[in-house]
């Protein structure tokens, strides 16, 4: 949060005392799971590039969709695919999205250093779907779980309930603006359990970051183990995108080539996400010819 509020006064700052207009800068909006990743990007992409602006800003996946649809940013950053229907809406508002991988993402499933508990992938959608109520029926210390997830324009919220959950949430989970929120939650409630990107739990202390398997009787593996992330057996692996209007040009596609580019790939690495597997590499490459 600060290294949000920073980036914005010295942006704001900088178009005050240089005069540049709005379509100078870009604007980039969406995914909170991204939005410290791509602050940092910018940072550094800036610092190279005396001159270029770039603005970042959360509200979730929906929100950067929406924006992208609208012809309001030029970047939406989202940590889920786009549904059909926006795709349809874009195409309608003569949008050509264009989808650009720029990091790979074990969502981690955490609960308290308390509860070091692993689980099943069935296991996590009967939680979530409040089918499972006590931690001592899934092997953990007893006493009522406490949901913890995101609000619904969270593609973060999307991806979880449509490969984990397969069905609703439950009403009694308590529903947080962010990764971070959801983090210290749980740190403090020892019954507690949430999900959230791998960059926010890394260095994160209080917590258990548990090991999921895909299915009873399956290897157990971590979101933190990069290999397992990039080949899919870690089993809540995902990719996670930004959106652009048609084949990216000028400052779009120079700061997308940055993000891709060793030295933008090292970042990933250093905020705590996965590099790309070669399947995206030539995805980007095929959609964007980046």
């Amino acid at each position: 949060m600060k290294r949000f509020l920073v980036l914005s006064i010295v942006v704001a700052l900088l178009l005050c005392v240089s005069n540049v207009q709005a379509g100078d800068m870009l604007q980039i909006k969406g995914s909170d799971t991204l939005i410290n990743l791509v602050q940092r990007l910018s940072e550094v992409y800036m610092q190279k590039n005396p001159g270029k602006y770039i603005s970042v800003t959360g509200g979730g996946s929906g929100t950067g969709i929406a924006a992208i649809i609208n012809g309001k940013c030029d970047i939406a950053n989202a940590s889920r695919l786009m549904k059909p229907k926006e795709v349809e809406q874009a195409s309608k508002g003569g949008v050509n999205v264009k989808r650009v991988v720029v990091a790979m993402d074990g969502l981690s499933v955490i609960t308290n250093a308390n509860n070091p508990v692993n689980l099943t992938v069935d296991q996590i959608g009967k939680i979530y779907r409040s089918e499972v109520s006590d931690w001592s029926e899934v092997g953990g210390k007893g006493g009522k779980i406490t949901l913890y997830g995101r609000q619904s324009n969270s593609g973060t919220f999307v991806f979880f309930r449509d490969a984990i959950l397969k069905g609703e949430y439950a009403g009694t989970m308590r529903r947080m603006n962010g990764n971070a929120q959801i983090v210290e939650a749980v740190k403090q409630d020892k019954t507690g359990i949430g999900y959230v990107g791998v960059g926010y739990v890394k260095k994160a202390k209080g917590l258990n970051i548990v090991k999921v398997a895909a299915r009873e009787g399956a290897p157990y593996s971590s979101p933190l183990n990069s290999e397992d992330v990039k080949s899919g057996t870690y089993p809540i692996a995902r990719p996670l995108n930004q959106y652009v209007n048609g084949t990216p040009m000028g400052a779009v596609a120079d700061f997308i080539a940055f993000e891709l580019s060793d030295e933008g790939q090292k970042i990933v690495e250093e905020e705590g996400f996965f590099l790309l597997p070669q399947e995206y590499v030539d995805f980007n490459k095929k959609s964007v010819g980046l």
